[in-house]
């Protein structure tokens, strides 16, 4: 490693200070570091950041845990199968997707940090000053600062709140036993995805939320996804207002409002999945000048400039997109353009999402709302899955496919995917958003056989022709 920000006090001078050593941090470090430039990335608490540690690898490989359990049990919608799962042993499971959490902390964080010359890894509470950073009370002076500190669980303002021992994303999969009753809070992706993978462990799950289920996504899909969530056993109480909740020897109890009607609602335990919040309060960036948005997310351009000249942020810390790749992306740039000259434009148009619900949801580019918000006069298609050979062979045909394409220009605007494994299949539709191709052009793409990603094909199809009336691989 350079000589640079050394803990002894003799030399605290860097040409760029990450601060936050999670997704973001480390890829605006490394970037740096692959510039030449010497750089100090500052983490404070557990190296790694939210996506190793409490989020997408701990969340994901439990949710596939609970995808193992459903498949066996779902294995008689096949003539002749009976099958049957449980959970056995949660201790087990919970102490596996913590060695994976801790493997992976190690062999991708740690474990790089000697790896790059110039960069100097430093822990300690961090404040900006004029000049740079501080590290528990000792300046770090450095010529451009990225600021990647990352963001927590939210907490709604619920009356009563305050007084319950409720759950978090992060909490819920490090209980020690699984509870008999579960009452979510919140219907976005975070909601959704822990809520059938409870449901699916064997705990009866009610979901509350004052809009609908993941609100972002198409209404053709959200209202599938319900169905999905239904047969699974899972409550839903959509379109409420919370009033209270409180907690006593028996559970909790959330009492909420749905159509005008009081409703109480009791479970054993309680999960707060109503977004996340950045983590700003400790940085001092009001005395630095550092603009934030009313949710205390630090504000940045298309170029992850701050308000403050030198500073940068990326990731969750800021109002971008909460995804952890787009974290990592905003953070190269940022770092690019903090050492070359903010030449780089931050770009999110063809930013395929995932939901890691099952059936997946998986979209990119515009909604039909959004499309026609923007002046668009919009055509759109929709395939269930039930027209896709695929999944007809595989006897699952929960889902479908939905296009939204220019009326005008033929191009296409977005799509939105409700598929077993449809996030494999996203990727291709955002490659034909990035390149600008028509519905006609999609259609007319050689697609291999019996695979989810055909059902593109046949949704582009759908524009102008009745895919029911096709043969196998026509058109």
């Amino acid at each position: 490693m350079a000589d640079c920000c050394t803990t002894d006090g003799k030399k605290n001078t860097c040409d760029l200070a990450v601060i936050g050593a999670g997704s973001a941090g480390f890829s605006a470090a490394i970037t740096a570091a692959g510039q030449g430039a010497t750089v100090a990335l500052i983490g404070h608490g557990t190296i790694g950041g939210t996506c190793v540690n409490v989020g997408c690898v701990p969340s994901k490989t439990m949710i596939r845990a609970a995808e193992a359990l459903h498949g066996a049990r779902a294995a008689s919608r096949f003539p002749g199968l009976v099958g049957d799962a449980h959970v056995g042993d949660w201790h087990s499971l919970i102490a596996a997707k913590d060695d994976l959490v801790s493997t992976l902390r190690q062999k991708k964080y740690a474990d790089l940090l000697p790896e790059y010359e110039g960069l100097t890894y430093l822990e300690g509470a961090v404040r900006l000053n004029g000049a740079g950073v501080l590290v528990d009370g000792t300046p770090v002076t450095a010529g451009k600062i990225v600021i990647a500190t990352g963001g927590r669980p939210a907490v709604p303002p619920i009356p009563g709140i305050e007084s319950v021992a409720y759950l978090t994303s992060t909490t819920l999969l490090e209980l020690e036993t699984l509870p008999r009753s579960l009452i979510v809070i919140g219907g976005g992706y975070i909601g959704a995805e822990l809520a059938q993978l409870m449901a699916r462990m064997g705990v009866a799950v009610t979901v509350v939320c004052r809009s609908r289920l993941l609100p972002q996504v198409e209404p053709e899909v959200s209202e599938a996804l319900a169905t999905v969530f239904h047969a699974e056993g899972v409550t839903l109480h959509c379109g409420i207002a919370f009033d209270a909740c409180r907690e006593d020897e028996t559970g909790v109890t959330v009492c909420v409002k749905q159509g005008g009607e009081p409703i109480e609602l009791k479970a054993e335990r309680l999960l707060i999945a109503t977004g996340r919040k950045a983590n700003t309060e400790a940085l001092g960036l009001n005395e630095a000048g550092i603009e934030q948005d009313s949710h205390g997310a630090i504000v940045v351009d298309d170029r992850m400039r701050t308000s403050k000249p030198g500073v940068y942020a990326a990731g969750d810390v800021t109002d971008r997109d909460q995804f952890v790749y787009m974290a990592a992306y905003g953070a190269k740039l940022a770092a690019l353009n903090a050492l070359n000259g903010d030449s780089l434009a931050y770009e999110n148009s063809a930013m395929p999402w995932v939901v890691f619900t099952d059936p997946q949801v998986a979209g990119v580019g515009l909604r039909e709302a959004a499309a026609k918000a923007a002046g668009h006069e919009v055509k759109t298609s929709i395939v269930p899955l039930d027209q896709v050979p695929r999944a007809l062979a595989a006897r699952d045909t929960r889902g479908l496919i939905k296009l939204v394409a220019d009326v005008k220009t033929d191009r296409l605007l977005g799509g939105q995917i409700l598929a077993p494994e449809g996030a494999d299949s996203i990727q291709t539709l955002a490659l034909a958003l990035k390149f600008g191709m028509t519905a006609k052009a999609l259609a007319g793409t050689i697609f291999p056989y019996l695979t989810t990603v055909e059902g593109l094909k046949l949704a582009a199809q759908t524009f102008d022709k009745d895919v029911a009336k096709l043969s196998c691989c026509a058109g």
